[in-house]
């Protein structure tokens, strides 16, 4: 029983996934359906964070628009990501990045990490 699941979980998972952690800039290119129309729309934020494992594995970005936090959790290996694309990335020495709810303007920003 246990390897039929893991066979279908299997199945479901993307054959590429970019590297990126906690604390890096994203740009998630998520597929919307309007009606018939099918079209794509970026989501560009920090990731807070990333959570669970195989095919049920999520992870959550967080955006400012006008002023307002933004935040969106999607799983990794859904068909309706498009793309995930790395802007930059970020210094995290935790696994999750919830103070940054609590902050705005450059207090809200993790430090880049330079190469």
């Amino acid at each position: 029983m246990n390897d039929i699941i893991k066979n279908i979980e299997a199945a479901q998972m993307k054959e590429s996934v970019p590297e990126f952690n906690v604390g890096d800039t994203v740009k998630v290119y998520a597929k919307i359906k309007e009606g018939e129309k099918e079209r794509i729309q970026i989501f560009e934020g920090t990731v807070l964070k990333r959570q669970g494992g195989s095919n049920r594995e999520t992870f959550t970005v967080r955006k400012l628009s006008n002023g307002i936090g933004v935040e969106k959790t999607w799983p990794l290996h859904s068909p309706n990501v498009d793309k995930i694309e790395v802007v930059r990335k970020g210094k995290a020495r935790r696994a999750k990045l919830n103070y940054l709810r609590g902050r705005i303007g450059k207090a809200a920003k993790v430090k880049e990490i330079v190469r």
